[in-house]
């Protein structure tokens, strides 16, 4: 079967496409491919925002790197908005600067901090560690960070590009379930939502651009530290894999408003619309924004283009929208 044909890709992305050499990741180059990943896999803040790295936490309970984006004009009056934000790489790869560009521009376009955080990297960690770095940024965010930033810990968002997207949608869980509130959104874009779509290998033929099922295999299972798509006493722990919570009764109920966004040509296409259709029934807002043609990554990879331009717009007005002050709150 293959790779899609050029010309089922949306008409903007079909140069980009062609272009883009044949990739899995898989465990005995892993080494190498982070290497080129961190050599070439970056972009640069926009101009009018400034990034810095730091240590939050405490050392006793463990201290996460993050890397925090203020833009230079005035933030909000009184204590503003912010967006926790998680970078994509499967679970096994990538680092914050990956997302410099999106995060610098959530920074610029919602005159609000953005906090992007570098967690820890199957297999050498496997889960829980990157779920429990997500929560201890949070934590900071929602306390120590917020009065650091002119943050108001009632108008925080969660968001992430691939593997992040699903890491916030699995923290966002594990908020609800311990009764520590919710993010006041979420924006998933093409999330890694489920673990079971790595154990469906017919998908493997399809090798879908940039993330297909084989690497999709080589990150699950990396992170789970079992091969993926078990059930019963296989089954992945709580608040590893997000789609799993679909099983469970009431599962999504509670949680925070969210923006999905997906192509049709993305290995998570499926897994996407099954989640927002869940979010749905539990009487979730979702806003599900379907990319006819778009495969893995596009914005990323073509961030000028007209039709990640537009992808973008609508994650910034979402937000603007769910970040806003609730009424008859103080300025």
């Amino acid at each position: 079967m293959g790779r899609a044909a050029v010309d089922e890709i949306h008409e903007q992305l079909r140069t980009v496409y062609a272009g883009l050499p044949p990739l899995t990741f898989v465990p005995r180059r892993l080494w190498w491919q982070r290497v080129m990943f961190g050599l070439f896999g970056r972009s640069r803040c926009v101009p009018g925002v400034r990034a810095r790295d730091r240590a939050v936490g405490s050392r006793a309970a463990g201290e996460v790197g993050v890397r925090v984006y203020l833009p230079e004009g005035e933030l909000e009056r009184g204590p503003g908005p912010a967006l926790l934000w998680f970078h994509g790489g499967g679970l096994i790869i990538g680092r914050p600067r990956v997302d410099e560009r999106r995060c610098s521009e959530f920074a610029r376009d919602l005159a609000m901090p953005v906090v992007s955080v570098r967690y820890r990297l199957a297999p050498r960690h496997p889960f829980p560690a990157a779920l429990d770095d997500a929560l201890a940024a949070w934590t900071w965010l929602v306390s120590a960070g917020a009065a650091e930033l002119g943050v108001d810990p009632a108008r925080v968002a969660v968001g992430g590009e691939s593997a992040g997207g699903g890491l916030a949608a699995c923290l966002a869980q594990r908020l609800a379930d311990g009764d520590r509130g919710q993010p006041r959104a979420q924006v998933l874009i093409y999330p890694m939502l489920d673990d079971r779509t790595a154990s469906r290998r017919e998908l493997d033929a399809l090798d879908h651009a940039l993330w297909n099922n084989r690497s999709n295999h080589t990150g699950w299972s990396a992170y789970l530290g079992a091969e993926p798509g078990g059930e019963g006493s296989k089954a992945p722990p709580a608040y590893a894999s997000a789609a799993r919570r679909l099983d469970a009764a009431g599962g999504l109920q509670g949680l925070a408003p969210a923006w999905i966004g997906v192509g049709t040509h993305d290995l998570f296409w499926d897994e996407c619309l099954a989640y927002a259709a869940g979010l749905d029934a539990a009487g979730v807002e979702c806003k599900l924004e379907r990319v006819v043609g778009g495969f893995h990554g596009f914005p990323t990879l073509a961030p000028k283009l007209p039709l990640s331009r537009a992808f973008h717009r609508a994650q910034v007005e979402f937000l603007r929208e769910r970040l806003s002050p609730l009424e008859g709150a103080e300025p």
